[in-house]
């Protein structure tokens, strides 16, 4: 089967190729899952999952990307729950090869059922960005009706999500990014946006959660304007500042299947849209995954015509 392999760390993206691999065969609680679209993350490079195994043994080549949408084709010895032809969407385990190929093995218990009027290529896009959305906001941030979230990045695949979920929720969300982010991210539902490069945000006031998806300097600053009590959600690796009397949480994405039914229903009535920025088939997969400009949106591969 075609696959995009991971070659050399080092060299991160310039370092991928289109290659032939073996089909997978699905283990005890697996399914093969035969690929329509998968999404992909650019901070896959920094994962030490990328490249070596639990048990620290190196992967590559390893097939890249982790979430996906497509149709059962096979089933492992004692899966149950999920049926041959199925439409399902999730993502896979860190460790394993990904889903930026033919077909895929995945642990059952990742996948959720994606309703046969949503298409695959938005089914891909929403795994990692919805999951983090999602998780960040209530699980982590633990955020109540009435509250302000700061969404840094908010027009961006993760931030857009933030954006939409915390509206739905009764927050008032303050969107930030670049100057030309400010219409898209006040179309996801900013109340208001401020731009990081030519306003301050001392200038916000005070905020009672921060989604931060940039770190550094940023991550510092938000910090210091969240209110007492309030909380900080990183998903850039630990937390250099915390808010006074608050909490500062890290976190990395789950697969949570009740979560993802939950995400795609709100895309199926309306009350959701993934921003989807770059699609691309599998054969021209090694350019668009190494692009010379930034790229707005999640970049989702169409493995299948």
């Amino acid at each position: 089967m075609k696959a995009i392999v991971a070659t050399d760390q080092a060299a991160e993206a310039a370092g991928i190729t289109l290659a032939e691999r073996p089909e997978p065969t699905p283990a005890i609680n697996d399914v093969v899952v035969d690929v329509h679209a998968s999404g992909f993350v650019p901070a896959e490079w920094e994962w030490p999952s990328t490249w070596v195994d639990r048990s620290g043994h190196d992967r590559a080549p390893a097939i890249i990307g982790h979430e996906f949408a497509g149709v059962v084709t096979s089933l492992g010895y004692g899966t149950t729950g999920l049926s041959l032809g199925q439409r399902v969407f999730g993502i896979t385990d860190w460790h394993r090869d990904g889903t930026l190929a033919e077909y895929a093995a995945v642990e059952a218990r990742n996948l959720a059922p994606l309703p046969g009027n949503v298409d695959f290529t938005v089914g891909a896009s929403l795994p990692i960005s919805g999951l983090t959305a999602w998780q960040g906001l209530f699980q982590h941030g633990r955020l109540q009706p009435g509250q302000s979230v700061l969404a840094h990045g908010a027009a961006g695949a993760v931030g857009s999500v933030v954006t939409q979920l915390a509206r739905e929720f009764g927050a008032y969300v303050i969107g930030t990014g670049r100057a030309a982010d400010r219409q898209a991210a006040l179309d996801f539902g900013a109340n208001e946006f401020l731009d990081l490069d030519d306003e301050d945000l001392d200038d916000v006031g005070g905020v009672d959660l921060v989604f931060d998806v940039i770190g550094g300097d940023v991550q510092r600053r938000s910090a210091s304007i969240i209110r007492p009590g309030g909380t900080l959600v990183s998903v850039v690796g630990p937390a250099e500042a915390r808010p006074v009397d608050g909490l500062a949480v890290d976190f990395v994405v789950e697969s949570v299947p009740s979560q993802l039914v939950e995400i795609v229903d709100r895309v199926r009535d309306g009350r959701l849209r993934t921003h989807i920025g770059t699609v691309a088939t599998l054969d021209d997969a090694v350019p668009a995954l190494n692009p010379t400009e930034r790229r707005k949106g999640k970049t989702v591969i169409r493995v299948r015509p």
